[in-house]
């Protein structure tokens, strides 16, 4: 397994002068991502404007590829209508195979607000997480929602979209879902953007920077090109997707980017830019329960087969009138770290696909 010292290479001055330093000294401005790596920016990176919408509808009645979309959903009310409208709108049509996406489907994974409801208005089919594989009881998280939804649908490429999404686009499905049209060899495509936070037009994804980015370059250098590793909106085809475990909590993106590396290898993947993510943003006590996650997820998988304690997350809050600690009062929370078998194994899938 490479280390972080393996993503970065000693380059020269000039003709015959080599810099000889370590790499661990060298000025973070002379390290360059390994070539492989490099190669793989450069022919498995798109922006979404390279195909547009004419030809993918072409290529995608050449190969008779069937394409769901997914929102995990849990109180979403303000924003999952209209991802769902936008959707119904520019990429279905009434007339079978003449629209992008063939299935719109809301995974509700218990909302108490009116998600449901507002999904349903827009034209998405709801589906409750409860009513899916009612025998095994339901897990809290995304990653749960996520490999449910793998039983409540039929495409052969499936596309995940976050349903908190703001100002959405057409693109983050269209942009995803287009490689996987054109081109057979490719597996899973991630979407690629900006996200800002505040008046810092790059100040999202703080968990990526602190955690997921640090984790990839130093265990999984190959996949030190995805710019947004641990983003919610990527497409896959399901024979990948029914092979790969599923993490039932934030670990999931984490999770089956690394698995797919292994199973199909890095060739298979790709990234497309889609323009701006705009979403609701965590707080910081939030953040750290899932970076938590994040980073247990890559421990199982470089500890397979090794004893892992099932780990809890303290955090601190202000307690008010010197009650607590010095005036803090310490809260923990279990850290998921269940995974779901790979859905080919549950026999109610293998019946529904041999139906």
């Amino acid at each position: 397994m490479r280390t972080s010292s393996a993503l970065f290479k000693t380059v020269t001055d000039g003709p015959g002068r080599r810099d000889s330093r370590p790499n661990r000294e060298m000025d973070h401005r002379e390290c360059r991502v390994l070539e492989e790596v490099e190669r793989w920016l450069g022919h498995r990176s798109w922006s979404c404007a390279e195909r547009p919408l004419a030809g993918l509808l072409s290529a995608k009645r050449a190969t008779g590829t069937r394409v769901s979309v997914v929102l995990p959903a849990l109180n979403e009310e303000r924003t999952v209508g209209g991802i769902v409208s936008v959707i119904q709108r520019e990429l279905m049509s009434p007339v079978p195979s003449m629209g992008l996406v063939d299935e719109l489907v809301v995974l509700d994974s218990g909302s108490t607000d009116r998600t449901a409801e507002a999904a349903a208005e827009a034209g998405a089919e709801v589906v409750r997480r409860d009513d899916v594989l009612p025998r095994l009881p339901a897990l809290p998280g995304k990653g749960e929602v996520l490999w449910r939804s793998l039983l409540v649908t039929s495409g052969d490429v499936v596309c995940f979209v976050d349903a908190d999404l703001k100002d959405f686009s057409a693109d983050f499905v269209s942009g995803i879902v287009g490689p996987l049209l054109t081109d057979p060899q490719l597996q899973l495509v991630k979407a690629m953007y900006d996200r800002p936070l505040g008046d810092d037009p790059a100040g999202g994804g703080r968990v990526t920077e602190l955690v997921a980015r640090p984790l990839l370059n130093l265990h999984w250098p190959q996949l030190a090109g995805f710019v947004q590793p641990l983003g919610g909106e990527y497409a896959a085809r399901r024979t990948l997707l029914e092979e790969l475990p599923f993490p039932v909590g934030y670990g999931v993106e984490l999770g089956l980017l690394i698995d797919a590396l292994h199973t199909a290898g890095l060739d298979a993947l790709a990234q497309v830019d889609v323009g701006v993510r705009r979403h609701r943003h965590q707080d910081g006590q939030a953040l750290g329960r899932m970076a938590a996650e994040i980073h247990h997820t890559a421990q199982l998988r470089l500890a397979r087969g090794s004893h892992l304690v099932s780990p809890t997350l303290t955090q601190f809050e202000r307690a008010g009138d010197g009650a607590g600690f010095a005036g803090f009062t310490p809260r923990s929370h279990t850290v998921d770290t269940v995974e779901r078998p790979p859905m080919r194994e549950i026999p109610e899938y293998a019946a529904r696909r041999a139906a």
